[in-house]
């Protein structure tokens, strides 16, 4: 499905066969909707569960103008009144953790539960010019350039061998995401900034990260539980797409979890 918010042609999916409380998946850079298959079939029966691409990724239109993560977060918002979602548990994963924290920090009255996974709450200083690479890169070579060390840094190489149908099905939608989406995404994730505002947050809180992740070291989505408060923490034997590439823990997780406050 296709919907405009705040001026973007925004592609949704929306699983409701159970009708139960709204659930929203939100991706990774240079990801899209289909991250989330496998858990969107597992929680439709008692869930409805909303998907999206987020702006310049997947089949949602690219800006022409350079985005923040806030920008990102009133699309959420334009997204949920446009859909009638009132509230709703979220789960973020890299960037979509990100825009996850800042939709928390926005609108905190329309999240009953916040999931974050794989994320930081800002980008350290030593990590700024890495941003403004992956930017030059993909507009002067496309995203193709960094597609196999992205693979790389997302799944343990144990799981790339095992699964090379899920690898390459996430490769092509990267190597396919637009060159200007993914550096302007860049650029605000370069900018994104919400550490001094966590403790701001009240609402019950997952974070999970990947023990193997070297692009988004564990230590960093930890400080984000420990700055808000009875947050969650848990570490699974994973790389950067912990939820992907542990399906099954996630899922365990994320099951109990959500059903402890519906």
């Amino acid at each position: 499905m296709q919907i405009n918010v705040n001026g973007i042609d925004t592609r949704y999916v929306l699983s409701n066969e159970g009708g139960g409380p709204w659930l929203t998946f939100i991706h990774q850079l240079g990801g899209d909707l289909s991250i989330w298959d496998q858990l969107a079939g597992y929680f439709r029966d008692d869930y409805t569960v909303l998907r999206y691409d987020v702006r310049g990724h997947g089949k949602t239109s690219v800006s022409n103008q350079q985005f923040s993560v806030a920008d990102l977060s009133q699309d959420l918002r334009g997204l949920f009144d446009a859909l009638g979602v009132e509230k709703t548990h979220i789960v973020g994963m890299s960037m979509g953790g990100m825009i996850a924290q800042q939709f928390a920090l926005d609108d905190p009255a329309r999240i009953d539960t916040l999931t974050l996974c794989d994320t930081h709450a800002a980008t350290p200083p030593e990590g700024r010019a890495l941003w403004d690479e992956r930017a030059a890169t993909v507009r002067r070579d496309g995203t193709k350039a960094l597609a196999q060390a992205t693979m790389e840094r997302w799944l343990t190489a144990g799981f790339r061998n095992s699964h090379p149908e899920v690898v390459e099905q996430i490769r092509e939608v990267f190597e396919n995401t637009s060159s200007e989406g993914y550096a302007h995404a860049c650029t605000a994730l370069r900018d994104f900034d919400v550490r001094s505002r966590l403790n701001e947050v009240a609402l019950p809180t997952l974070a999970v990260a990947g023990r193997h992740d070297a692009g988004t070291p564990p230590a960093a989505t930890q400080a984000i539980a420990n700055a808000i408060r009875n947050a969650r923490f848990e570490l699974l034997d994973a790389a950067h797409l912990a939820p992907i590439e542990q399906s099954q823990r996630f899922t365990a997780l994320l099951e109990s979890f959500l059903q402890k406050r519906v």
